[in-house]
């Protein structure tokens, strides 16, 4: 993505050279142009010849100076390069931004789209993990009605019959975050290599990327409280010890 930074006329080159290393400095940009006045005009009468005689009848050059910026390659959200390109804006010697907008916006309106509908699918498969931890503590808990009468004649505590279950579901959980982890792998690793050139100039825009080690251990953990949470509601519907 092209995004121009117009300069304040009559810059000084100190601060010109200000401007010029923050963004470089910046981890956003992939490299950075600068355009001057005098080479505005020469590239907009090479692109507009046809508009040649409105430039000689100005006496003076109407372009400003400017820096053009490409943003790296790596998948950047809408809210990142907003805030980056309002704080460039922000700076002193900086006078106006130019960047798709349309793209931006869509790309922003595309990303909280999916992060909804993210959020419901992941809504519904923990809830169905829920309800499947559960059924399978309960037929457990029903398989075993002999040994855990045993365990109650014998002076078993709650705790002591309860905790092989709950056990039983935090595995089950954890074996769960396991497999949907190996699965995501097997879909990153995959699935581009599947589509391969069919998604034309979307591979540009699209990037598969693995999860993190933070949201993998945030998934590890709430596949553990689903685990949990399901052989807790199952053992206080159906084993009363």
């Amino acid at each position: 993505m092209l995004i121009i930074f117009f300069l304040e006329k009559d810059l000084p080159e100190e601060q010109r050279i200000s401007v010029e290393k923050r963004l470089k400095e910046s981890s956003l940009v992939n490299n950075v142009r600068y355009v001057s006045t005098e080479q505005a005009l020469v590239r907009f009468k090479q692109n507009f010849p046809e508009l040649q005689g409105v430039i000689e009848n100005i006496e003076i050059n109407p372009f400003p100076a400017s820096f053009e910026t490409n943003l790296a390659e790596e998948n950047l959200s809408p809210e990142t390069i907003l805030r980056f390109i309002q704080v460039m804006k922000d700076m002193d010697g900086i006078e106006d931004a130019q960047f798709n907008r349309d793209w931006v916006e869509r790309m922003e309106s595309l990303s909280r789209l999916a992060q909804a509908i993210g959020l419901f699918l992941g809504g519904i498969l923990a809830l169905a993990s829920f309800f499947i931890i559960s059924n399978v503590i309960r037929l457990n808990v029903f398989a075993r009605r002999d040994e855990i009468e045993i365990l109650r004649l014998v002076g078993g505590t709650n705790l002591y019959i309860r905790v092989p279950f709950i056990l039983e579901g935090v595995i089950l959980g954890i074996l769960g975050g396991a497999v949907s982890l190996a699965l995501l792998f097997l879909l990153v690793k995959f699935f581009p290599l599947y589509l391969g050139a069919s998604l034309g100039a979307l591979n540009d825009i699209i990037n598969f990327r693995y999860l993190s080690l933070t949201q993998i251990s945030l998934l590890i953990a709430g596949s553990v409280i689903i685990g949990l949470l399901g052989s807790l509601s199952s053992l206080a519907r159906f084993l009363r010890v």
